[in-house]
């Protein structure tokens, strides 16, 4: 299943590969995973990733950038639509493609969909990530293996590898980095070394809001949940080694009856939110930080070009 062409010794690679796949199929997971250190934010719930992230793997051999992608699917909003376009948009100009695909879910027509597409690439090599193989016995594993083999043959598509690997348990992640940087052009690294990613930190900051007000909620909640970030700014005055870092941020959902989904009782939820949250940006800036949030009602704003753009879609 394996096509792989060695090369030539002292030879640097760098470029881009792009995870794609149905929602929830371990893309952002992988991503963290790989480059080391939380960069993409992870939810059970589908659909959590609503723009590309870049995380950046640097080896003495190669530079890996990965851009982890929203999951592909159905649109019902224009919000969908958008996250759509950019997948696509994204895989027409990578080096290399990975299609993951959880090994504890059989091939459906979501995944069909995306091959399908994939296939009418034709020049970018695709590698085949059989994701999530914590979940299951061998036997299963390689039944998914042989599908996703017969797939590929169905549908014209030869994949360059099919890996199978755990994020989670930190099975083969190392081994996908070693399949993927053969296929990646030679050249020069792309960013600095200590890069992780390529995130403006108030992004970043934002997604890291995202992710706490996602735990727990109730399932029609996630996707009304958008986070922007109006100021962060050092605290004036306070000494070199007591700095402070204030974060003011609103957390947007698209009806009154959800605002106190996201405060809870007296305000508890949001609270555990602020802390949660606080934690994890605390731990990327590298510095104490005051984090200070509202809730707002921005009326169906997935369906809203006026609201999406406001909101950075």
């Amino acid at each position: 299943m394996s096509v792989r062409t060695d090369s030539p010794q002292n030879s640097h690679r760098a470029g881009f590969a792009c995870f794609v796949g149905r929602p929830n199929a371990g893309k952002s997971t992988l991503t963290n995973a790989l480059v080391g250190q939380k960069v993409a934010i992870t939810s059970n719930r589908p659909q959590t990733t609503r723009h590309t992230v870049c995380g950046i793997v640097h080896r003495p051999d190669a530079q890996l950038v990965l851009v982890d992608t929203p999951g592909l699917h159905k649109p019902r909003t224009l919000l969908g639509e958008r996250l759509n376009d950019v997948v696509r948009t994204t895989w027409s100009e990578v080096d290399v493609i990975g299609f993951c695909l959880p090994a504890d879910q059989k091939l459906g027509p979501g995944d069909r969909f995306i091959a399908k597409e994939l296939a009418e690439i034709k020049k970018t090599p695709k590698v085949a990530i059989v994701t999530k193989t914590d979940l299951v016995d061998s036997e299963q594993l390689a039944a998914q293996l042989i599908a996703i083999d017969q797939l590929g043959r169905e549908l014209g598509i030869e994949w360059a590898e099919i890996v199978p690997v755990s994020a989670v348990g930190d099975k083969q992640i190392s081994l996908l980095a070693d399949l993927l940087v053969p296929l990646l052009p030679e050249g020069p690294a792309l960013y600095p070394q200590g890069d992780l990613t390529d995130e403006p930190e108030q992004v970043m900051v934002a997604e890291l809001i995202r992710e706490a007000a996602l735990e727990g909620v109730r399932d029609e909640l996630p996707h009304s949940i958008a986070v922007v970030v109006e100021e962060m700014l050092p605290r004036e005055g306070r000494p070199e080694n007591k700095p402070l870092v204030d974060v003011h941020a609103n957390i947007y959902i698209e009806r009154p009856s959800q605002k106190g989904i996201i405060i809870g009782p007296k305000g508890a939820r949001l609270k555990e939110v602020g802390t949660k949250a606080r934690k994890h940006i605390e731990a990327l800036l590298g510095t104490p930080v005051f984090l200070d949030l509202h809730v707002k009602v921005a009326k169906d704003w997935q369906r809203d070009p006026k609201q999406l753009r406001k909101l950075g879609f």
